[in-house]
């Protein structure tokens, strides 16, 4: 959450972590969009989560979410794809998450959120996926991919060692509905514009990063000091 909040305050965004079942119909209306991420997922959780989705969507708000290590129990995997029914405006995971929740199946070999699948593994799933929620989904990777079940949209920024860094994919996750909720009828350039900035954050601090520690502070101040130079001429963004 520590890092999550800070990556979005980096960003000029303005986040606020509720999990109160009581709070929820006040204060998801007042959100422009919501972020539900099912990292540490309990059962007490679990009944906010899916009624901050059911606001939001009363509310027409956008909301994304990550189904953080779906394949990594049967618990995860049902309370994940009982959020997928609820309609995510985007759907952000690595590509063992993407898989898992294409297969609607516990994956033997997961080791919880670290990907044992790369992104382009995931593709096709991706878009049988979008295809049949309506979301847009994003599987992030050495390559970044973006489908709303038709067009695929690839970003080829990033850097290897945010792999190292907890909460770095979380935190992305959230860069996109914050992104998302600028432009909600836009969400597939939106979501690839927020992985293309986060990636171009973490290239410009592991210019100075000695390690992971340092990259997870360095990512920040990047993010926020980012210009629209900087953002234009590093962004690299394709058509699959």
């Amino acid at each position: 959450m520590d890092l999550m909040a800070n990556t979005l305050l980096s960003a000029g965004a303005s986040p606020a972590m509720i999990h109160s079942v009581e709070e929820i119909p006040e204060f998801t209306p007042k959100a422009l969009g919501v972020c539900i991420n099912a990292g540490t997922l309990t059962p007490d959780w679990l009944p906010g989560m899916k009624l901050a989705a059911q606001v939001a969507n009363q509310s027409k708000k956008p909301w994304v979410l990550d189904p953080v290590a779906a394949g990594g129990s049967s618990f995860r995997l049902k309370a994940c794809l009982e959020l997928l029914a609820l309609k995510p405006s985007v759907v952000r995971g690595n590509g063992s998450e993407i898989l898992a929740l294409f297969k609607g199946c516990v994956d033997l070999n997961s080791k919880g959120a670290d990907s044992v699948h790369g992104s382009s593994d995931a593709v096709d799933a991706a878009k049988s996926l979008a295809q049949q929620s309506g979301s847009v989904v994003a599987i992030s990777g050495a390559v970044d991919y973006i489908t709303d079940g038709d067009r695929v949209v690839c970003v080829h920024n990033g850097v290897p060692m945010l792999q190292k860094i907890t909460a770095s994919g979380c935190s992305v996750t959230a860069l996109i509905a914050a992104f998302v909720a600028v432009d909600p009828s836009h969400a597939v350039e939106a979501t690839a514009s927020a992985l293309a900035i986060f990636g171009v954050a973490s290239e410009v601090g592991m210019d100075m990063a000695r390690g992971p520690a340092s990259l997870r502070t360095l990512l920040i101040d990047s993010l926020y000091g980012l210009d629209e130079a900087t953002a234009l001429g590093r962004v690299r963004i394709n058509r699959l």
